[in-house]
């Protein structure tokens, strides 16, 4: 009952405060500049206009949904001319968690600095979970539909007229983009009679399941300019998924998930036309040799749309520690042409992570896309290494520490091993090398000998 008051307040909220129903990409295509255009130029530092002329050309997307917008969202930009974004997805299963523990993995996933949060929950009291968690979070948040579809029935049971239902209602709830997967065709699922590690996408998994139980074509698909009118209503965003992803090496870059890109082409124009923004998922595990490829052909698929990739992880051999095979898989990728970083948690393919492992998956995910930007010489990104290098010189232990990417880990081991030099105002050495062997701090006394015409 808190549920259906809620959603009635914000809809005459909506109508009250006359909101003009226009997407950040018709915004743009008619030339204009959007006050959330204005908010994400301010933040990155770029031209406001030419943040425009990106995002009406569907190379940006700005994620945000006219009722959450109205809430606590602060806008965030995903595209090529901005830096690299990272997502954090969190969720109750249908095993483990509360609708609490989910709140404090999104507040871990904030504080290490996500960009964007994902509702991957299943199991009972989706509305109650996805409401509270929207409440708590100003980032652009997002769901997968099909999820709440299937809740208490079997995949088979899913009709057109639910899923469309259930889209409706995410949206009026707030959600700022949503993982549709349109691009499993019945015709792609021969293609996979070689795979290693055939369907691992849920969502792609269940679809499949449904179009040889019905022998009928994709149900997303079929309904795909249904679903485009609400997203445009609320300017919520496609996210159009990869669910022929390959989940092996082995499995990367093959016929199916390539037919499935294309196919997600195709519905990046579809929606494109409708006035959706877009950005399109994809792989997954990927040889390190294969990420150039894989970006390159996207781009030029997907006619530029931004690419958001499940790490990609370059090896298969790291159950633990797949956070790593993720990072190293991701600097490429930002690199070579993705613009937005899905995290991977040390419990990747061995259980449900906690808050703990939540932060571990963003600072591994946040490394990766700072890397990849400064590779890829994006305006000002080397500004801080620098700063933190320059102190790193002066032995100036505050700055050193507070311009890390994860300060109180820093300053955590910096104690740790500091014995009785752990005053950080003081401090003219660590533990690694010690006072005489330091070769900072002797640099230091020869910088300081040179500066003094010394030498």
């Amino acid at each position: 009952m808190v549920f259906k008051k809620s959603l009635l307040f914000r809809a005459i909220f909506f109508v009250f405060k006359g909101i003009k129903m226009k997407t950040q990409l018709q915004i743009a295509a008619a030339g204009n500049i959007s006050k959330e255009v204005e908010f994400v130029a301010s933040n990155e530092g770029v031209d406001t206009e030419l943040l425009r002329q990106e995002v009406a050309a569907g190379r940006v997307v700005i994620p945000a949904n006219k009722i959450h917008l109205q809430t606590n969202l602060k806008p965030v930009g995903i595209g090529r001319i901005l830096s690299t974004k990272v997502n954090a997805n969190i969720g109750a299963s249908s095993e483990k968690s509360t609708v609490d523990e989910e709140i404090e993995k999104m507040q871990a996933a904030i504080d290490a600095g996500a960009d964007a949060i994902m509702d991957l929950s299943t199991g009972t009291n989706l509305d109650v979970i996805r409401e509270q968690l929207i409440a708590k979070c100003p980032l652009p948040f997002g769901t997968v539909p099909i999820y709440q579809v299937i809740e208490g029935r079997n995949v088979e049971d899913i009709s057109e007229k639910l899923i469309l239902e259930v889209i409706r209602k995410q949206a009026e709830q707030g959600v700022d983009f949503f993982t549709i997967h349109a691009g499993v065709l019945k015709e792609h699922l021969g293609l996979l009679k070689s795979r290693v590690a055939g369907i691992v996408s849920r969502g792609g998994a269940l679809l499949a399941k449904w179009m040889m139980y019905h022998n009928k074509q994709n149900p997303f698909y079929e309904i795909f300019d249904d679903i485009c009118d609400i997203l445009v209503e609320y300017d919520v965003s496609f996210s159009l998924g990869d669910g022929l992803r390959p989940g092996a090496i082995a499995d990367a870059t093959d016929k199916a998930q390539i037919a499935e890109l294309e196919t997600l082409g195709e519905l990046t124009q579809r929606a494109r036309q409708k006035g959706c923004q877009v950005f399109v998922e994809g792989p997954g595990h990927v040889p390190f040799d294969q990420i150039q490829y894989n970006m390159e052909i996207q781009q030029k698929i997907c006619d530029g749309a931004p690419f958001y990739v499940l790490g990609p992880l370059v090896t298969d051999i790291a159950p633990g520690y797949d956070h790593i095979t993720s990072a190293i898989g991701g600097t490429a990728a930002a690199y070579y042409g993705a613009s937005f970083l899905c995290y991977v948690t040390p419990t990747e393919h061995l259980g449900l992570p906690n808050a703990e492992d939540v932060k571990a998956g963003v600072i591994a995910s946040k490394i990766a896309a700072h890397a990849g930007d400064i590779a890829r010489g994006l305006n000002g990104c080397a500004e801080r290494d620098r700063k933190l290098s320059i102190a790193r010189a002066n032995l100036d232990w505050e700055t050193h520490i507070k311009e890390s990417i994860d300060p109180a880990n820093a300053e955590k081991i910096h104690n740790k091993y500091s014995g009785d030099n752990k005053d950080l105002s003081k401090a003219d050495y660590c533990t690694m090398c010690g006072k005489q062997w330091c070769s900072v701090r002797t640099n230091k006394e020869i910088r300081e000998a040179i500066d003094k015409d010394i030498l």
